[in-house]
């Protein structure tokens, strides 16, 4: 490839995450005049994992600048699912926390999902109760996951109406890959989940005007897989040895490189997916505090 081949246009994540937590802001600030208190965010960590800490460090830092209140929990790794689910349902109870979040992963002995089902969906800022879920799937108000809704967010302000554009979503989990594609087909586009057993996956992805890559795996789709002019979400977060000894450096699940090179857009690694989980997040709490007090926000309000 030489200077003069034209590169996609890089979806900006960072710019449009701080654009959606200065809306939550404002919103904020009207919810505390009208109801008298803040809205509340309570997130929930189970023992020491340095990753999880950070993003709870994060998640706490923001709620507050944001202008809501944040109530953190930090439990020792042995803490038991009897005592955490105890603590769960104190929360789903105190009137001040519009919003749960209990990060992921548990440690073994602790059952996530029994954890995530006790989980009030009127507080179910996550997306993850069955409740919510049901709703996503039945195309019903609720609370939608964040690093999915987030990725829609980007792709509509890209592509201003998705709808008739065909779409694969490489990766099934229950956080990225399920809810992006109910998601996605709620915008009436035409959708194909891919996975480890897809037949011929290079080919189903070339098919696509919408890429959302959400597999783990690093760099894994390649430039000769996407359509020239496709749009190209990447939700990996994969941690590789940098150049330098000792380094590490993130990349996504899409070889940014070469994928570039022939996407209409792209979002990049660091910058584009991550920074929306936790600005989703925070439109969720906000979005749950108007409802539990009875004041629903207007569809497409935020």
């Amino acid at each position: 490839m030489t200077d003069t081949v034209s590169r996609a246009a890089v979806i900006d994540g960072k710019a449009f995450a701080e654009g959606l937590r200065a809306r939550v802001a404002t919103l904020a600030a009207s919810f505390e005049q009208a109801a008298g208190r803040k809205a509340g965010l309570a997130v929930v960590l189970v023992g020491d994992d340095p990753a999880s800490q950070v993003y709870v460090r994060s998640k706490g830092k923001q709620t507050v600048a944001c202008g809501m209140a944040s109530f953190e929990h930090r439990l020792p790794a042995e803490t038991s699912q009897q005592d955490l689910l105890a603590l769960v349902e104190r929360l789903n109870a105190d009137p001040a926390v519009d919003g749960i979040l209990v990060q992921l992963p548990l440690p073994d002995q602790i059952d996530e999902q029994a954890v995530v089902d006790r989980i009030d969906p009127n507080k179910d800022v996550d997306g993850l109760t069955p409740v919510s879920t049901g709703r996503l799937a039945l195309g019903l108000p609720g609370l939608v996951p964040c690093t999915p809704l987030g990725s829609l967010m980007l792709l509509k302000d890209r592509l201003g109406s998705l709808s008739g554009l065909d779409a694969v979503v490489i990766g099934r989990s229950i956080l990225v890959g399920k809810p992006m594609a109910q998601l996605l087909l709620s915008e009436n586009c035409t959708v194909t989940i891919a996975h480890s057993r897809t037949r011929n996956l290079p080919e189903v992805v070339r098919r696509a005007d919408i890429v959302v890559a959400a597999v783990g795996r690093q760099e894994m789709v390649k430039a000769d897989w996407v359509k020239p002019g496709a749009t190209v979400i990447d939700v990996g977060i994969n941690r590789i040895p940098a150049a330098e000894e000792g380094k590490t450096r993130l990349v996504g699940d899409v070889d940014y490189a070469g994928v570039s090179q022939v996407a209409g857009a792209i979002t990049p690694v660091p910058g584009g997916v991550g920074p929306m989980t936790i600005a989703v997040l925070l439109r969720n709490t906000i979005v749950a505090a108007h409802r539990n007090a009875g004041m629903p926000l207007a569809e497409g309000t935020i």
